[in-house]
């Protein structure tokens, strides 16, 4: 098999029942769909699994859920961030027992904090860690805090932090961060179409919602399958008609036949123009 040029890491979206709750067998569904995409791993909970919806119940069952039915195909991260270091370390220990061996954590969100209290958490987090590879969420435009090159520096050194997702910022941040940090590090951003340039900036692949429905243009971009322009049009098509939006996802599940619910957030469905763009997508793409 040809080596590939950048890891994808799918970003996994959750499924609700129309009344909001849960929905464990349209969830499935998406899970045994992104296990069969080829990718190299998968990242729970997070952005696009609408974590800040959920409830630390739902998402031990959902965590649960995706090691099983995705653990003997791929990595999976299972992202525990929470606004405080309170709750980030209940679903640390949630996570230890659950079985996960990779988990992401979002930087405290919401209220903006300095650079020493964003140390002294990580610090936390690692020292609750033992034994887990610890990826830091970095994703200022939601939660509000930001992780320096410098402080980045420090947090790279930690004995647990295995690596960061780095999203909606610049792929020069991603250099930045290449040169502060130890040789092994991980670094993806969450911006499905950089998959191909992103290895030229240090990083190891991208953490890619879009590839949750459409792996293929992506599979086909990092195995070097072709045409680089061609490659980048395809990947560009489906991250255009998709657009990291789930309201979007679940409407091209259906197309695809996986019974994957609803959202539970106020996301709106798709309207007619955005519509048609994904049945183009999926028609090309699948």
């Amino acid at each position: 098999m040809k080596q590939s040029l950048s890891d994808v890491i799918t970003a996994v979206p959750t499924g609700f029942a129309v009344n909001g709750e849960v929905d464990s067998a349209a969830s499935r569904a998406i899970l045994e769909h992104v296990a069969e995409s080829g990718n190299e791993g998968a990242f729970v909970l997070g952005t696009t699994g609408e974590f800040p919806a959920l409830s630390l119940e739902e998402r031990g069952h959902l965590t649960q859920l995706a090691l099983e039915v995705l653990s003997p195909h791929m990595r999976v991260i299972v992202h525990v961030g929470a606004p405080s270091l309170f709750e980030v370390l209940q679903l640390i220990e949630q996570a230890r027992e659950t079985g996960a061996q990779e988990i992401a954590v979002l930087t405290p969100y919401y209220l903006p904090i300095t650079d020493q209290a964003l140390e002294d958490f990580f610090r936390a987090v690692d020292h609750a860690s033992k034994g887990l590879k610890v990826y830091i969420y970095i994703y200022a435009k939601r939660a509000n805090n930001f992780v320096t090159p410098q402080l980045m520096r420090t947090l790279s050194q930690l004995p647990n932090i295995a690596g960061a997702k780095v999203s909606e910022e610049p792929l020069s941040l991603l250099t930045e961060y290449r040169e502060v940090v130890p040789e092994g590090f991980l670094i993806y951003t969450g911006a499905d179409r950089d998959v191909i340039s992103v290895a030229e900036h240090g990083a190891q692949g991208v953490i890619s919602g879009v590839s949750s429905v459409l792996p293929k243009p992506f599979r086909a971009a990092v195995a070097g399958e072709g045409d680089a322009a061609r490659l980048q049009a395809d990947v560009d098509l489906a991250v255009e008609a998709i657009a990291g939006d789930m309201g979007r996802m679940h409407y091209a599940y259906e197309l695809l036949g996986v019974p994957s619910g609803t959202c539970r957030m106020s996301i709106a469905a798709p309207g007619e123009q955005a519509r048609a763009q994904i049945q183009d997508a999926v028609r090309k793409l699948s």
